[in-house]
């Protein structure tokens, strides 16, 4: 996995170790550095936070020509580490125990388009809680697509697990609501809820998983990407989080994926984590996401590099994922001084000039049509 990553940060630790530590050069050996890492579907604002924290670093140290090669992976698996705690960890079981201790069921709801693999996550994660002794209900809220429910109805045979479902064309939101009752009176531990595949452009269907979260309001919402679509997996994820806001991602065919840039991406735009990597077509192949793993993949061994903490809150395009700046322009909705500018809008005196509207004495020259004494010779 992840070749293409791998090669990309071996090559630029060597460039810049076989050379002098002039501006130039490094300009030039991390240009080399952004067409690699964009060949490897790393998204554009992950690769300048790359770039110009590498080059801050260098740029004016006195490092040894020996120590370079070191000193650049080293700070190269910093930046990308801190990448992956600032999107923070989440713990599913603990959230469930949690719920749990309030007699409640724990839900959670699947997005994602067609084809990433999010109904058989949804299985895979199902089968997981099992093994942890979880009990577990299904909604097939998914009553869009042709075959949906009874594709989560073989799940659900397969695992023994309580399928929910509906008719095609029927409500996902009333369908969800019915799983959520079914777990109450049941103390069934979880509600996973299947929904429709869409298109991030859609903007029907997105509403209507909007609908969907606002009438179960979820304990967690789960985006299911396929690693090897690439930067078209990262521009999904940040559609999906602009209209849901999901708390972690699943990443589908991993074991395929030779580019890597997919989960560095999608953590660094959407500020949520990576929960689990899909490694196969088993129910056993669902892997929690481990940044040390990754990173050793992608670096080596980590036992001699020392990670610092890089400050990435510059990097987060928070901006663009929470536009909360257009819920509150309050002081623009009241500036009243502008409202009442009310001189401009009496000039009444142009309104009467009526003098002008009535110049009768010009129609009445009738003395002008009586000449008839010339008649009469």
């Amino acid at each position: 996995m992840f070749d293409s990553l791998r090669k990309a940060f071996s090559n630029v630790a060597k460039s810049l170790g076989e050379k002098e530590l002039n501006e130039k050069d490094i300009d030039d050996i991390l240009f080399e550095l952004e067409i690699s890492l964009l060949e490897s579907d790393v998204a554009g604002e992950v690769i300048d936070s790359i770039k110009s924290n590498l080059k801050e670093k260098l740029i004016g140290s006195k490092i040894d020509k020996n120590e370079i090669e070191k000193f650049v992976k080293d700070n190269l698996i910093s930046n990308i580490s801190s990448l992956f705690d600032n999107a923070g960890e989440i713990n599913i079981f603990e959230k469930i125990d949690e719920k749990k201790k309030q007699n409640q069921p724990f839900l959670i709801v699947f997005v994602g388009i067609n084809g990433t693999g999010k109904t058989t996550s949804l299985a895979k994660l199902a089968s997981l809680l099992q093994e942890k002794k979880y009990s577990v209900v299904i909604a097939a809220a998914d009553t869009f697509r042709a075959g949906a429910i009874e594709q989560l109805r073989e799940h659900a045979n397969r695992l023994n697990l309580k399928l929910v479902a509906q008719n095609y064309e029927s409500d996902p939101a009333a369908v969800a609501r019915d799983a959520v009752l079914y777990a109450k009176s049941h103390k069934t531990d979880c509600v996973l809820i299947d929904t429709a595949g869409r298109m991030q452009t859609s903007k029907n269907l997105m509403e209507q998983i909007a609908k969907i979260t606002k009438v179960v309001n979820p304990d967690m919402t789960i985006f299911v990407g396929d690693s090897l679509a690439g930067n078209d997996t990262v521009n999904q994820a940040r559609e999906f989080y602009n209209h849901v806001k999901f708390n972690g991602s699943i990443l589908t065919k991993s074991d395929a994926d030779a580019k890597g840039g997919a989960a560095l991406s999608i953590v660094t735009v959407t500020s949520t984590p990576v929960l689990y990597l899909g490694t196969g077509q088993e129910y056993s192949d669902l892997k929690p996401f481990d940044k040390n793993i990754f990173l050793e993949t992608v670096f080596g061994s980590l036992d001699d590099v020392k990670i610092e903490q890089t400050d990435v809150s510059k990097l987060k395009p928070e901006p663009e994922l929470t536009p909360e700046p257009e819920l509150t322009p309050e002081p623009e909705l009241t500036p009243e001084p502008e409202l009442t500018p009310e001189p401009e809008l009496t000039p009444e005196p142009e309104l009467t000039p009526e003098p002008e509207l009535t110049p009768e004495p010009e129609l009445t020259p009738e003395p002008e049509l009586t000449p008839e004494p010339e008649l009469t010779p």
